[in-house]
């Protein structure tokens, strides 16, 4: 979202109704900020990258490290850079500071600030891109000194969520991030707080209405109209899951650019867009994955977590995520080449406890194991995840690995049964196959004696839809095995 300030004198903005009130207030702001002399965003506040006739911003990237810093040893603005480049900005040089604490001027000191402006000068730079989350009045009094726009982190990963968003839900999601991330920051949008005009005539004149307070309230009512309509989505959404609920359900979570959506077509063939760039999936797509041994699960494909994910997107993406929080089984998947890959998990592990999955069954799965540079931190981080996964997506190596994993999770769902069919009754034999693994199968006259391993859920499925049939679980007696067919028989 665009932020701006506005300079002396200056009427209110003209409204356009129809166009969606987080863009109303950016094209707002970006007339105060033209109007107070700095440099104009670009179309819409929004980076225009890959758009014919535009040209790539250029831009600053800044860090700062105090002395308590935890990620201190984590090449942040590598990652930054990724960020910058996916929104469509060219990096023209990296700035670190090191300061015991924060200022609370102009974040980065003011020395440190004048050193910028001069690069800003020098470079002809259009943007700086804080690896932090500034305040407002941080951003306006670093803007002011470089004569150039600044944002944070969390503004500009909802730029590239804004951009990726292409579905009505995705849209919802990321406008009600925008609008709840701007709110608190209108004050600094309106310094000069003009007044409209009160009443006209006797007994009705009076102070107006300050113009922060009608955009503060245009503002609570979108967001209130908005949280209204994804918790509609939502609960649509947990109605779509919990109607799969027959089926072991798997989904695919990890650091975003792992190699997910890779993984997930060459499991399931579902065609997802694959590109070398982050959050290129917002939506969760689910497809049939028929293991190699018979059983089938559905396995979904989740939006990419980062580190220090903002929490308004975390909220705002509650619905899409829940394909997440309903799963029977989590592949957490991780990008083993990468030089951050321990700091990448432990940044999921706290999406995911912040989304209420910290308990769930997870399996690690190292990915691109075949790109890692350093074959001894690739055994390091093997050493410290022993029962870890590795696999490659893109050369299909370890997929069998994979599958015994996924398996071995579904063993306690399953049952190993023996049943006595008539050979006619192919209807069930079908069922049998498509949902199980028939491990023997004896013909005895007009009857079929069958070894099957199967959920018990859609054993359960078939002694409800289907005809009674005798069986019993393999290595049981008989009597154990009636009582098992019963609770089957009446299991959810």
């Amino acid at each position: 979202m665009a932020r701006g300030r506005q300079g002396s004198g200056g009427g209110r903005p003209q409204r356009l109704p129809s166009q969606p009130e987080s863009q109303r207030l950016s094209e707002e702001a970006e007339e105060r900020r033209q109007r107070a002399g700095v440099r104009p965003r670009p179309e819409g506040g929004r980076f225009q990258a890959g758009r014919t006739g535009v040209s790539r911003e250029r831009a600053v990237l800044v860090q700062l490290v105090t002395t308590e810093d935890k990620d201190a040893g984590v090449d942040s603005l590598a990652e930054l850079e990724q960020l910058a480049r996916t929104a469509g900005a060219t990096v023209e040089e990296r700035v670190v500071q090191h300061r015991p604490k924060p200022d609370n001027t102009f974040f980065i000191g003011r020395g440190k600030a004048e050193e910028i402006a001069d690069l800003v000068r020098t470079r002809d730079v259009d943007v700086i891109i804080f690896d932090h989350a500034l305040s407002p009045a941080q951003v306006r009094n670093v803007e002011r000194l470089v004569d150039a726009k600044a944002i944070d982190r969390t503004e500009l990963i909802l730029d590239i969520f804004a951009t990726h968003a292409k579905t009505r839900q995705a849209k919802l999601q990321v406008e009600l991030a925008q609008l709840e991330y701007t709110l608190p920051r209108l004050k600094h949008l309106w310094t000069h707080l003009e007044r409209l005009a009160g009443g006209v005539g006797i007994g009705t004149r009076g102070p107006g209405e300050q113009q922060i307070e009608v955009d503060r309230r245009i503002a609570r009512r979108r967001i209130a109209d908005l949280k209204k309509d994804l918790a509609d989505i939502e609960a649509r959404k947990r109605r779509e899951v919990g109607a799969r609920s027959d089926n072991f359900t798997v989904s695919l979570v990890g650091y975003t650019n792992a190699g997910k959506s890779t993984l997930m077509n060459l499991l399931t063939g579902a065609g997802v867009l694959v590109e070398d760039r982050l959050f290129s999936t917002l939506d969760t797509k689910t497809q049939t994955w028929r293991l190699s041994t018979g059983p089938r699960v559905l396995l979904s494909d989740t939006v990419g977590f980062i580190r220090n994910l903002p929490h308004g997107l975390v909220a705002s993406f509650h619905a899409t995520l829940e394909e997440a929080t309903q799963a029977d089984l989590l592949l957490h998947v991780v990008d083993a080449s990468s030089p951050e890959a321990l700091p990448q998990i432990e940044a999921v592990q706290a999406v995911l406890g912040e989304m209420g999955c910290g308990g769930k069954s997870t399996v690690l799965v190292f990915n691109k194991v075949d790109a890692a540079r350093d074959p001894i931190e690739l055994q390091i981080l093997r050493n410290r995840f022993p029962h870890a996964i590795p696999i490659s997506a893109l050369r299909r190596e370890g997929i069998a690995l994979l599958e015994r994993s996924v398996e071995e999770a579904m063993s306690s769902r399953m049952a190993e049964v023996e049943l006595d069919l008539p050979v006619a009754d192919g209807r069930s034999q079908a069922y049998l196959a498509a949902h199980g693994t028939i491990l023997r199968r004896d013909l005895d006259g007009d009857r079929i004696k069958l070894r099957v391993r199967i959920s018990r859920r859609d054993l359960a499925r078939l002694a409800r839809n289907g005809k009674p049939m005798p069986w019993a679980e393999a290595g049981a007696g008989a009597d154990s095995g009636a009582e098992a067919a019963d609770a089957t028989a009446d299991a959810p």
